[in-house]
């Protein structure tokens, strides 16, 4: 069986790790969200 102290420390860095994938995830949401709204201004039709 794997050490408690070793346990340990992949806990830890799997939570620093979802953190940071949090903090990557956000500011890539917004482009993203972006590029799936038709554009809404334009030339009016005549």
């Amino acid at each position: 069986m794997l050490d408690p102290e070793l346990l340990e420390r992949i806990t830890a860095r799997r939570v620093e790790l979802d953190g940071l994938e949090e903090q990557l995830a956000k500011p890539n949401a917004l482009p993203a969200a972006r590029r799936r709204k038709p554009p809404t201004a334009g030339r009016p039709k005549p």
